[in-house]
């Protein structure tokens, strides 16, 4: 197979690795290699063996059933109070945690840009939310799906190239994934995790999957796609982990994504922050489709809408999500809190999604003989335990700190 039949084969993985690989990736990512250099490089393992686990799942979920994850939230439960208690959940947990994120993911690919042009992020920013609303307006599945392809590839090659330029040292890079967990790191193993494995991937690649596949035949392909874009997501963020270990000597605390670009250019001149500021765009712009796109199907078929990209409630989800990181953007607004509400949220809602996600999965009046094996609920139960340890230290870390 040549490399162009290889890009063409590329599916919905693509949306999932984009979705995980925005700027708070790219962010804690950044200060993680910064402060620790190779040292946690095992949580990024970790995270992508955890994301492969579950986005897996997710999908073969709805391959085989062609419903959403939404749609099974609302069937599963009969008691109306219930059903009604999980709609709530969803719609504020997504809906509104998608909308949160947003201003970030926007405002992340606004500063990429800004680094290089001298144009501010505030006029950046409401331009990307509209080039990102136009491409979701036309509806169009395979065109969306082409543009992320891009942006991935984009991406990859802009922070795979800076870490060859900077040259990591291979013995300690290997050290790095034996698991030790430094004092005072305990937050960023967390913040990685947190931002690879996202609650709202899940409902975006079991609708998305349809929009590509038909069904039990082509779940060969599906897994194949799932595993290889997630394990290229988690290559990106080695990459970005590597380049500030190198660049930056241990310890060192740095404040913004847009500080370390600036770092980099005396270091490697005006190509390596030409790189590094055109894979935070991508980063940034992807993330700023898929949020809202996700955000949408979630919504969509936790209220049992709907779930067509042209119908008027499914656009109305993802421009009220889209519009309100545009409105922030344009802003001279710190949107930190907005973004600590939101990762509050998806972190405490990501293991009630996983618990339901097994559940859901050993159904076999619904996925016959693709339900879950034995291992796999062994897997995604051990997952879900350490996504649970993280929601209790996300939210301790609210709450005391």
């Amino acid at each position: 197979m040549g490399v162009i039949d290889r890009i063409r084969s590329i599916g919905p993985g693509a949306l999932v690795a984009a979705a995980f690989i925005g700027p708070g990736t790219v962010t804690t990512a950044s200060v993680l290699g910064a402060e620790y250099a190779y040292v946690l490089v095992w949580t990024i393992v970790f995270s992508i063996f955890a994301t492969i686990v579950l986005q897996e799942m997710s999908a073969r979920f709805g391959l085989i059933t062609q419903e959403g994850l939404g749609e099974a939230f609302r069937s599963e439960f009969s008691n109306p109070l219930v059903k009604t208690s999980v709609v709530v959940l969803v719609v504020s947990a997504i809906g509104i945690g998608t909308a949160a994120f947003q201003t970030g993911n926007i405002v992340g690919g606004a500063t990429g840009l800004a680094t290089v042009t001298d144009i501010s992020e505030n006029v950046w920013g409401p331009l990307i939310g509209l080039v990102a609303a136009g491409l979701l307006w036309t509806g169009n599945y395979k065109l969306i799906e082409h543009v992320f392809i891009g942006l991935v590839i984009v991406m990859g090659l802009s922070f795979v190239l800076n870490a060859a330029i900077v040259r990591p040292d291979i013995g300690s890079l290997s050290a790095g994934l034996v698991p030790t967990i430094p004092d005072g790191s305990a937050y960023l193993i967390a913040g990685l995790i947190g931002t690879t494995v996202v609650g709202y991937n899940l409902f975006l690649h079991a609708s998305t999957v349809q929009e590509r596949w038909d069904g039990a035949s082509d779940l060969a392909e599906c897994r194949t796609d799932t595993i290889g874009m997630v394990v290229i997501g988690g290559l990106i963020t080695t990459s970005i982990v590597v380049t500030a270990a190198a660049v930056f000597p241990e310890g060192t605390s740095i404040g913004n994504v847009g500080e370390m670009a600036d770092q980099l250019e005396p270091v490697f001149g005006g190509y390596a922050l030409w790189f590094f500021a055109i894979g935070l765009f991508a980063a940034g712009f992807t993330s700023a489709m898929s949020a809202p796109l996700a955000g949408a199907y979630a919504t969509a078929g936790a209220l049992g809408w709907e779930r067509d990209l042209t119908s008027t409630r499914f656009r109305l989800i993802w421009m009220t999500i889209l519009g309100t990181g545009i409105a922030f953007s344009a802003l001279d607004y710190d949107p930190v809190q907005v973004i600590v509400f939101a990762q509050v949220a998806n972190g405490l809602l990501l293991p009630i999604l996983a618990a339901f996600l097994i559940y859901a999965m050993n159904n076999e009046e619904l996925l016959g003989e693709h339900t879950n094996s034995t291992l796999q609920n062994i897997l995604g139960g051990a997952v879900t335990l350490v996504v649970i340890g993280i929601g209790l230290q996300t939210l301790y870390d609210i709450i005391v700190l």
